[in-house]
């Protein structure tokens, strides 16, 4: 059956088009290279045929910065395997000082690099200059401390300056960046910083969110004794609990400084920063896996291929610029959090805004957008559907037309989630719902300003990113649903494993089901006109008589319901008992699920769907359980339903909404008597 073809929401107009980072990409390759391309399709195919000739051109178009001599590396892939591939051998690099050299700039010193805003502190803003005047100091007290290249440095931080200006002093030295989320409980922290040993922790006292201070001094003096390898605590009190910190410092030998009087008394003085430079496959940070299912994987990224993908993603993804402002709403716990950093690669200033978003109201977020006149404003999915049930519209309350992309991520984003973003935000916004993530650390489908927008689905697969929909047997498939691969290396693809002996964990990950390709674990579809949609986890597939769809396709139908606030399907496979699917749904204020929205709710799956869709059953819950990133927990609730150790199936310190899970425990004792 010919699927129909979803409405056009968006083109860019003549101006933007002309105007575009792309454009002037596309005037280099034709006179530089003598590549001339008529539409994206064409660009794309040439980016993976001739990877190497295209991150050559990325390289040499945004000017990344090599103390190397000649082109600044010897060659650009000496090795092309996956896993194992080594990009730009000979290079000399740092990511710090591509992010920061903009400070050196006469014309740009002054101008604004950072902006920040949080629920208890007024605005803050620096110069390029300023911001890296206070990275120089904290250079300085890490090499007084004894900081090396290869050290790493633990952060339990919230999105504020003071993490970004951490974590460019780290890089400046060569050593390796991590950070957690002060919202996160200690056990996750620990579970994530153990198997990393870091010798300097940063860390917050506490942080508020949506008006409530939380104290977490208890937690940081927790991580101290739990972790003997840190031997300086570098603390930002927010609660003014430094001195109960303090004191437990000096019993374990560990230093302490007091970042807040640090950097005012380092104010008097402006320094600049000196940048070690490093092979392209030096190790940058650590990233995490959601680690909901077990012990976290502590992904390692690299200099090179971060700088490499940033400048590439920015600039011809979501449309970004010197000068330009870029806000993603994000926590230090989530690889968007990085991506906000790398922002400065392109010379754009960093807006932080730290909280809760809609806290008082909705109106938090985009009068801070609005004042500092984002080009680029990052949200998720699980945000967008809250302002769809509350019908709010930031349109008719602020002055958004400094809006150029709207940028989401975390999960599929709905039909309904995109007529929201062209009704209530801007009719003229390029909407970049991009899909990639942690572990990759790039996007594997993505956004164009070349491209049209259709409703629903995703614009383009992202240039140099060779992604396929595969089916069992490893052939590519268009128009239908398959695992997302992707079949060349990238250039920020991990470089290991931290403490993964001969790459086991690595390969173990994403390489055993199509030798030598990468498997995301997503459902994918790539149409005829090269547009995508992500259907959800791959290993939380619906399996109806040997149908298999993803768990979006029954969301997409909930979602149009306005008794409904969310929702999460389950298909259990039992042995020796039939398969049962069942749908647990968010109520919305005081509706109830009696037979009569049962019923229209399992006829509208029916009628637009399937019959195979349907569901065995249909309950209410309060909460659907999410990771901290926002995406549901479809496979740890899965294990729980099929009545595995709930404590062996996810870690309740790593989601957003712990209590939530309860309810699925004591459900599960009832499926399995």
């Amino acid at each position: 059956m010919t699927k129909t073809i979803p409405p056009i929401l968006w083109q860019a107009s003549a101006e933007r088009l002309a105007q575009s980072p792309t454009t002037k990409y596309l005037l280099y390759l034709e006179q530089c290279r003598g590549l001339k391309f008529q539409d994206y399709q064409s660009l794309w195919q040439w980016s993976v045929d001739d990877i190497e000739g295209f991150w050559a051109s990325i390289w040499e178009h945004f000017a990344v910065i090599s103390h190397a001599p000649g082109p600044g590396y010897d060659q650009v892939l000496p090795k092309a395997s996956m896993p194992g591939a080594q990009w730009f051998s000979g290079a000399a690099l740092n990511y710090a000082q591509q992010c920061l050299h903009w400070a050196e700039n006469a014309d740009f010193a002054q101008q604004t690099a950072l902006i920040a805003q949080s629920e208890t502190e007024r605005e803050r803003q620096w110069t390029w200059e300023a911001l890296s005047s206070e990275v120089a100091h904290l250079q300085q007290l890490l090499r007084e401390h004894g900081v090396e290249r290869g050290d790493r440095i633990a952060a339990f931080m919230p999105n504020v300056p003071e993490a970004l200006m951490a974590l460019m002093a780290s890089a400046s030295l060569g050593a390796i960046w991590s950070s957690a989320s002060p919202d996160m409980g200690a056990t996750s922290v620990l579970d994530r910083f153990r198997q990393i040993e870091p010798r300097v922790l940063v860390a917050v006292d506490g942080y508020h969110y949506a008006g409530k201070a939380f104290d977490r001094s208890d937690i940081v003096v927790d991580i101290l004794s739990q972790l003997p390898s840190v031997r300086l605590l570098i603390l930002l009190p927010t609660l003014q609990k430094q001195d109960h910190i303090e004191a437990r410092c000096k019993p374990l030998g560990v230093g302490f400084v007091n970042l807040q009087g640090f950097l005012a008394d380092s104010q008097a003085q402006t320094l600049k920063p000196s940048f070690i430079p490093l092979p392209f496959d030096a190790p940058l940070w650590i990233v995490y896996s959601s680690g909901t299912t077990g012990m976290p994987k502590p992904i390692v990224h690299g200099h090179g291929g971060t700088i490499l993908e940033g400048l590439k993603s920015l600039a011809l993804g979501l449309d970004i610029k010197r000068g330009d402002r870029f806000f993603w709403q994000t926590s230090t716990g989530w690889i968007m959090w990085n991506s906000l950093v790398s922002a400065l690669l392109a010379g754009a200033t960093v807006l932080q805004l730290d909280g809760h978003p809609s806290y008082p109201d909705f109106d938090t977020l985009w009068s801070f957008v609005s004042r500092h006149r984002a080009s680029l404003v990052g949200i998720s999915p699980a945000y967008i559907g809250m302002c769809i049930k509350e019908n709010y519209q930031p349109v008719q309350a602020f002055d958004l037309s400094a809006l150029k992309t709207l940028g989401s991520t975390g999960s599929p984003l709905t039909a309904a989630g995109y007529r929201w973003v062209y009704d209530a935000v801007s009719k003229d916004v390029l909407l970049a719902s991009i899909s990639g993530g942690t572990d990759p650390g790039a996007a594997f489908i993505g956004a164009s300003v070349m491209l049209p927008i259709y409703e629903g689905e995703m614009q383009c697969r992202c240039l140099g990113s060779a992604t396929e929909a595969f089916d069992d047997d490893g052939k590519a498939l268009v128009n239908q649903v398959g695992e997302l691969v992707c079949t060349k290396p990238l250039p920020s693809m991990p470089l290991y494993f931290w403490n993964d002996p001969e790459n086991k964990r690595y390969f173990e990950s994403y390489f055993t089901q199509y030798p030598g390709v990468w498997r995301h674990g997503d459902w994918l579809e790539i149409t005829d006109r090269g547009t995508a949609v992500i259907y959800g986890r791959s290993d939380a597939t619906i399996n109806r008589h040997g149908i298999r769809m993803g768990t979006s396709e029954l969301y997409r139908v909930v979602e149009t319901f306005e008794e409904l606030a969310d929702a999460l399907v389950i298909d259990l496979e039992y042995l020796g008992r039939p398969s049962m699917m069942l749908l647990f749904v968010v109520l919305r204020g005081a509706h109830t699920l009696d037979d009569a929205l049962s019923k229209r709710l399992l006829s509208a799956i029916r009628e637009q769907l399937s019959a195979r869709h349907v569901p065995n059953a249909v309950y209410a819950i309060s909460d659907v359980p999410r990771t901290m990133s926002g995406k549901k927990l479809e496979v740890p609730v899965k294990k729980i339903l099929l009545g595995q150790d709930p404590a062996a199936s996810l870690n309740k310190d790593s989601m957003a909404n712990p209590q939530s899970v309860q309810w699925f425990i004591d459900f599960a004792k009832t499926l399995n008597s």
